[in-house]
C-alpha cells in the first residue's frame, strides 16, 4: 500500500500550502487573462485596421464591434472578478471565430502562433465559464453565503 508523505515532512507542508492557496493561482491567471483581453480590446479599438487585417474578408462590421466591446468589457470584468462567468461567456464566440475560422486556416507552428494562443485563451475562458472566479474576486465577495446561512 502506498502512503502519502508524513504530516511532518517538508513535502507534506508544501502540499498543504499549495492546496490551501490554489485559488490564488487560478485568480492570478484570471486577472492576467482579463488584463490581456482588455488591452487587446483597447488596441483593436484604437487600431481597427489590425482587426480588419486579422479578420480579412470574413469580417462583418457588427462582429468587429462586438469583438472590441467583448474584449474591453469582458476583460475588465474578468480582471475585477465581477460577473466572471458572463464575462467569459460573451468572449467565447469571439475566440471560437478566431480559432476555427481565422487562425485554423494558418495552422499550428506559424511565426506568430495565433492558433496556439487563441486556443489557450478559449480553453481558459471555458474553464472560467465552468468554474467561475476564485476567492480573490468580487464575485466571491458578492455571492459567498454569509456565516449565518452555513
Amino acid at each position: 500500500m502506498i502512503e502519502g508523505p508524513s504530516p511532518d515532512s517538508r513535502r507534506a507542508r508544501i502540499h498543504a500550502w499549495q492546496w490551501s492557496h490554489n485559488s490564488a493561482g487560478f485568480d492570478i491567471i484570471r486577472m492576467f487573462l482579463g488584463a490581456a483581453l482588455l488591452i487587446r480590446g483597447i488596441w483593436f479599438a484604437l487600431d481597427n485596421e489590425t482587426l480588419v487585417a486579422l479578420a480579412g474578408d470574413r469580417a462583418i462590421d457588427w462582429t468587429m464591434y462586438y469583438a472590441v466591446a467583448a474584449h474591453i468589457i469582458g476583460g475588465l470584468l474578468l480582471l475585477l472578478g465581477l460577473f466572471s462567468r458572463l464575462a467569459a461567456f460573451i468572449q467565447i464566440p469571439v475566440l471560437v471565430v478566431a480559432v476555427f475560422f481565422i487562425d485554423f486556416s494558418h495552422g499550428f507552428a506559424t511565426a506568430n502562433q495565433s492558433l496556439e494562443l487563441s486556443s489557450l485563451v478559449l480553453m481558459l475562458l471555458s474553464v472560467i465559464l465552468l468554474f467561475g472566479a476564485g476567492k480573490w474576486s468580487m464575485d466571491y465577495r458578492r455571492l459567498r453565503p454569509s456565516v449565518s446561512e452555513l
